[in-house]
């Protein structure tokens, strides 16, 4: 009988955000996924009390971090892969079209020393591929359109599937980014929901929808496809995609956006020092005025 992951998750409240640990129990190997860097946008301030925990609960259970994979390139959290790697030895791995999210913000931030190779990253996984934690056996999904480098890592009847989907009364994610399809992305979701009724989902961000009090990040590809209130059965491509840029031109944009980005495209490593052994992060300016 193939393994079954133990799955622990760590809420960061400050961004809505979800961090996993997978360890395959049998072998002690395990994998963070999506691990955020404590970032303070007023200050510049940076810390790694999140990454903390999830390294301390690891070592409570005798685990080894083998691995730090990210679903995607986020806009809302910096990442914290590069901290989970210094102190593990992790690989760091992402989809392989992260080369395409690359391309599109190297000119957006003027970042003439960005490889838009993918090199940044350890391994660079392919739709369809599959690789090991332990004995546990992971299966890439890629899922387009909240950007193009979305994947989600399926083991057994578990995935864990990033951005593309919220708890079925929240929805779904934007669609708006650069490089994001609605329509692209509505494919995606049913593809993730061809999967058997009982697959467990475990997801990216909550931000309790309205009624509900307590925050929430397993549903189930079943529950999805009954109440979904964004993507249920019975919903159509163009319905989706009419109410996904309909809502998305209506919602702001996260307040990590920039820092995150140019970060995150380096695999969570920030830019060079300048001289002053000082590192800096860029704000493009779309000015109303003329000089």
């Amino acid at each position: 009988m193939p393994a079954s992951p133990s799955i622990e998750a760590f809420f960061d409240e400050a961004t809505n955000t979800i961090s996993y640990l997978v360890a395959d129990p049998v072998t002690g190997d395990a994998a963070v996924i999506d691990p955020v860097l404590d970032f303070d946008l007023a200050s510049g301030q940076a810390d790694v009390r999140s990454a903390e925990r999830i390294l301390a609960s690891a070592a409570e259970h005798g685990w080894r971090i083998v691995m730090a994979l990210e679903t995607h390139a986020h806009a809302d959290h910096l990442s914290a892969a590069p901290y989970i790697k210094a102190k593990t030895g992790a690989v760091i791995g992402i989809g392989e079209h992260i080369r395409d999210v690359q391309k599109i913000f190297r000119p957006i931030f003027a970042f003439d020393a960005l490889k838009s190779d993918g090199s940044d990253f350890d391994r660079l996984f392919s739709d369809g591929e599959q690789f090991m934690i332990g004995g546990l056996t992971v299966e890439v999904m890629h899922v387009p359109g909240h950007t193009p480098a979305d994947i989600a890592y399926r083991i057994g009847d578990v995935a864990f599937v990033g951005d593309t989907l919220f708890m079925p009364d929240f929805g779904t994610a934007h669609a708006d980014f650069p490089g994001g399809d609605a329509r692209q992305l509505y494919r995606s979701i049913r593809r993730v929901l061809s999967l058997v009724d009982e697959t467990r989902l475990f997801l990216c961000h909550d931000y309790k929808a309205p009624g509900r009090t307590d925050y929430a990040w397993e549903t189930t590809v079943g529950e999805q496809r009954r109440s979904s209130v964004h993507v249920h059965d019975g919903v159509s491509e163009d319905e989706f995609v009419a109410m996904r840029e309909a809502r998305d031109a209506t919602l702001d944009v996260p307040k990590l956006l920039l820092p995150a980005i140019q970060v995150n495209v380096r695999a969570g490593r920030f830019p060079e020092a300048e001289a002053n052994g000082v590192r800096y992060l860029k704000i493009p300016i779309k000015a109303c005025f003329a000089d």
